[in-house]
């Protein structure tokens, strides 16, 4: 079989969830499968750090030369048969510019694992609104397969007109995820993982968590907060620890229970759930609002609870603090739906057939 050459145009290096977990977490796999896949990202690291660190004004000074770096990788790129763009080319410029360069692919496909179309029909600018608002209908509507990570965005991509549109989940390489060890008799231990980013989802349940926590009937752990964030609980300490790539598999064993709290808005909505796969890959028991890709994955009652407010929320909690026996059988029921479904293993033959599916079209 011949081999497919594909140029992947990436938002960021493996520093970038999106990027790390949707594309580039998938090569080595791809090669196995006679696929090809040569990288162009975006965005550099010191982007990402300065806006982990809390400096978006350097984020977006770094960013500056965005176009520049993207013109010169299109025109660098090699012979190939496919790109696969995730989610656009350019941020924040106009449509026209993308099908003009666009026209020099065979063929694209174009991925998306949030709802970025609502970072312009939803922009609080008039303007950004009026000249951006259509712009991912537009690039969904010429792709050769829109792959989407939930069907928020799956519904989208129809709307728009795609013509062929296939639902990967964001997934784990389950091979990392051992299952959760920790001590029987010691209380119990609530983790959350995010980034400085997201962590307001997880301080909207702080009075419930104060609560749970409360007497030492179970510990928090934070992987991926600012440090200063354990300063805004009262009554409870938490544990803060830095994320990284290489300890966060290590950090989620060291939990009981995973949470996933969300609002229930149009950009929450496009979200894949992927902490929760993470925490059912280490064998734990979850507790997640009902939004989004989360009421797919989280098995009510079998693999976790679904919390829609806080009284849910402290009542699922209290339930598995208070239950090891039903936490263990989760836990069990979350990772067995780990690998047959949230895998590496189950998804790569399927991103595969869709890339050459596309690269043959």
């Amino acid at each position: 079989m011949k081999r497919l050459k594909v140029l992947l145009f990436s938002k960021y290096s493996r520093r970038g969830p999106s990027s790390r977990l949707r594309s580039l977490q998938y090569l080595a796999a791809l090669r196995d499968h006679g696929i090809d896949v040569q990288v162009h990202a975006l965005f550099p690291d010191a982007y990402l750090e300065a806006l982990y660190s809390g400096h978006p004004e350097a984020a977006r000074y770094r960013a500056w030369g965005y176009f520049s770096r993207r013109l010169m990788q299109l025109l660098r790129r090699r012979e190939h048969d496919l790109a696969w763009i995730e989610g656009e080319l350019f941020p924040y410029l106009p449509y026209w510019i993308e099908a003009v360069l666009a026209r020099s692919f065979k063929s694209y496909v174009v991925d998306y694992d949030d709802a970025l179309f609502h970072k312009y029909d939803q922009s609080a600018n008039p303007l950004v609104r009026r000249m951006l608002g259509r712009k991912i209908d537009r690039i969904m509507h010429g792709a050769a397969c829109v792959i989407a990570g939930n069907r928020y965005l799956a519904a989208r991509a129809t709307q728009a007109g795609a013509a062929r549109i296939e639902i990967i989940p964001t997934v784990v390489d389950e091979q990392r995820y051992a299952a959760a060890s920790t001590a029987g008799d010691q209380p119990p231990v609530i983790g959350w993982v995010g980034s400085p980013a997201t962590e307001h989802y997880m301080l909207d349940i702080r009075q419930v968590l104060e609560q749970v926590c409360a007497g030492r009937h179970a510990r928090l752990l934070l992987v991926g907060a600012r440090a200063e964030t354990a300063n805004q609980f009262d009554g409870v300490t938490p544990e803060v620890v830095a994320w990284s790539e290489a300890s966060e598999a290590a950090m989620i064993a060291r939990m009981d229970i995973g949470i996933m709290p969300l609002l229930d808005s149009p950009w929450e909505r496009g979200k894949c759930g992927y902490k929760i796969i993470q925490y059912m890959a280490c064998g734990l028991p979850v507790v997640a609002s009902p939004v989004g890709a989360n009421v797919d994955i989280v098995r009510h009652g079998e693999n976790g609870f679904l919390a829609a407010d806080d009284a849910a929320w402290r009542d699922a909690l209290e339930r598995l603090i208070a239950n090891p026996s039903l936490r263990g059988r989760m836990g069990r029921a979350g990772r067995a739906r780990v690998e047959a479904e949230y895998s590496l293993m189950a998804q790569v033959p399927r991103l595969a057939d869709i890339l050459r599916r596309a690269g043959h079209a």
